[in-house]
């Protein structure tokens, strides 16, 4: 049987569903519904100091990495399922839009 590299390629898209599944629904909840209802209190000078922390930058670089890796190879699937094509026009608008979120983000923890 030949070696292939498609389990290093599907890592990634995997490892985004399951972020995508779990912490960004709890994450939802906890800055979108817990804290401004006031029932948890997170201070804002503490939540910038850990971004000082490169292990914790890290940490949200996944969050935000994987899950928009995640998306943008659904986003192309779902296009070729919908008879748009799987060319290059379609890869480059889904991983285009990705990798402008990755270096958004990339951008904005080393400004931090």
């Amino acid at each position: 049987m030949a070696k292939s590299s498609k389990p290093l390629l599907w890592l990634p898209f995997a490892a985004g569903g399951l972020i995508a599944a779990f912490a960004v629904p709890a994450l939802i909840l906890l800055t979108g519904v817990l804290l401004p209802l006031g029932l948890v209190h997170l201070p804002y000078a503490k939540v910038a100091a850990g971004l000082h922390n490169p292990f914790i930058k890290l940490i949200v670089l996944g969050l935000v990495v994987l899950p928009a890796w995640h998306a943008a190879h659904r986003l192309r699937m779902t296009a070729h399922d919908l008879g748009l094509g799987s060319g290059i026009a379609v890869k480059a608008v889904c991983y285009g839009f990705a990798w402008l979120v990755i270096v958004g983000c990339v951008v904005a923890l080393l400004m931090v």
